[in-house]
């Protein structure tokens, strides 16, 4: 599942930057510094669902996803979401999750970004930021994910290609809270 992840991780881009081969800035390698994580948009919040607690629920229109923490509670963190022709709506599942993962642009992009490589290595400077989770529809990729950003100013806007962005403290949150199976509704 890994493989198959990483083989077709990535339908966002946000930046690409080169990297050393052990993923981190090395003193004199003429690399920019780590990306900084960014600040924590987290909040807890009163929120009704029929949904159990585990499962994700993002509104786009509120640039908002919502993890069920209990009856009536959630966890709410800002996100960006999908630009015009890119958004989509369903019921997904957490098929897997990575840490700093790397990144292989979908040949859809490619096709539309023909500059992009085909794969930016694990680490801080990849577009996926800190952690991922991949999104499959009846165990198959969508392609799509649940991801941070080295660019905590790309949060809270429509302007991925479909995935679901947040800052690099989110997303480590977020990570650590949610199961691999999890179901993620997208309204």
């Amino acid at each position: 599942m890994r493989r198959m992840a990483t083989r077709l991780a990535g339908a966002c881009l946000i930046g690409i930057a080169s990297m050393s081969a052990g993923g981190f800035a090395e003193a004199g390698s003429g690399l920019p510094p780590l990306p900084a994580m960014g600040p924590s948009l987290r909040k807890t919040v009163a929120f009704q669902t029929g949904e159990q607690p585990g499962t994700i629920i993002i509104r786009k229109n509120e640039k908002a996803l919502y993890l069920v923490t209990s009856k009536g509670q959630a966890l709410r963190y800002q996100i960006s979401v999908g630009r015009d022709g890119f958004g989509w709506t369903g019921t997904v599942k957490v098929a897997a999750k990575t840490e700093w993962p790397e990144w292989r642009p979908p040949k859809e992009m490619r096709a539309r970004r023909p500059e992009l490589p085909a794969m930016v290595p694990a680490g801080p400077y990849n577009p996926l930021g800190a952690r991922a989770l991949y999104l499959a529809r009846d165990g198959r990729d969508t392609l799509y994910r649940i991801h941070g950003t080295n660019d905590p100013k790309g949060v809270g806007f429509d302007g991925t290609s479909g995935c679901f962005r947040l800052t690099n403290t989110d997303v480590i949150d977020l990570f650590r809270r949610v199961a691999v199976g999890a179901k993620v509704v997208v309204e």
